[in-house]
């Protein structure tokens, strides 16, 4: 008999990823969150059933069915979205993320949730690369609320016994991604720019969203009430700069990169993970960072057209 897996906010970048690893592994995949979807298109995802609404308590009871793992993806996206509206930046992460472990403490008990949290809940840590242990001082509502959704997965845990285990996702990319660095800059590249905020030095531990779901679905053989964090990225950091000629020279433009040099308030200059625990597990990224900006790149300009 087939197992049940829920991911929340399976109509967004991450969730969809998530979603496709974990029905490839056998799993019937019930998705919930914001996106209106008809069937065509969220079974591309591996998802069998979409339900369109809040993660609430009420709608997790209607339609979760007892899920053996949740992978609860839902949540607020961005830090320039919690700075301007920071409290449905809270709803969507905080509040969600206690209507997820409260449906599993009073009607799924034996459910394992995966929660993807951030690397922005270390804040301007100046450690490099950052072990799970450093000190959390987040400089965004963003990475706030991240890390108050945390504390509620471990307060759960601890009192409730529920089986959890936490990523903090460092810079995740990889194509279907609408926003962010890749995007602007492949749209600066389509539009004859070729300006970028920053210095170009800032260092980042990019991702691939596909070696991403692969470690969170791996999380949920770790999963318990001792609450294991790990860092998900790959242990290597690479400059804006480098990211940015990458995707210059994939589209065929020869023209020089220029950045503003300004720096925002709380911006590391370095934000590399340490992968040692993730490393232990089993679990190793496949997809490279050439792969991976190539991939990208193409998927933009296959889309766009």
């Amino acid at each position: 008999m087939s197992k049940v897996a829920l991911v929340t906010g399976a109509y967004g970048f991450v969730g969809r990823y998530v979603a496709q690893a974990l029905s490839r592994a056998g799993y019937i995949v019930v998705g919930i969150g914001h996106g209106a979807w008809d069937r065509t298109e969220f079974s591309k995802f591996g998802i069998s059933f979409w339900h369109s609404a809040d993660v609430s308590l009420e709608a997790l009871v209607s339609c979760a069915r007892q899920p053996e793992v949740i992978v609860h993806c839902a949540g607020g996206g961005s830090v320039a979205f919690s700075l301007e509206k920071p409290f449905q930046d809270y709803q969507r992460t905080v509040s969600s993320t206690a209507a997820v472990l409260e449906y599993v403490r009073q009607y799924s008990p034996r459910s394992i949730v995966i929660y993807p949290s951030s690397a922005a809940v270390y804040g301007a840590t100046k450690e490099s690369p950052i072990l799970e242990g450093a000190s959390l001082q987040p400089v965004s509502p963003y990475g706030a609320h991240k890390l108050m959704a945390e504390s509620l997965c471990r307060s759960y845990a601890k009192h409730f016994g529920i089986a959890v285990t936490i990523v903090r996702l460092f810079s995740v990319y990889g194509e279907g991604l609408r926003k962010q660095l890749l995007w602007d800059a492949c749209w600066k590249v389509k539009n004859g720019e070729s300006q970028f905020f920053g210095t170009g030095d800032e260092i980042r531990d990019w991702l691939h969203a596909e070696d991403a779901a692969a470690l969170l679905c791996m999380a949920a053989r770790h999963a318990s009430p001792a609450c294991l964090t790990a860092n998900g990225g790959t242990g290597e950091g690479f400059a804006v700069r480098d990211i940015l000629k990458a995707i210059f020279e994939r589209s065929g433009i020869t023209k020089p990169l220029s950045f503003s040099g300004e720096s925002r308030a709380g911006d590391p200059s370095r934000y590399i993970a340490d992968v040692s625990m993730a490393s232990g597990w089993g679990w190793a990224p496949k997809v490279g960072i050439e792969e991976g900006i190539g991939r990208y790149t193409d998927w933009f300009w296959n889309s766009s057209q």
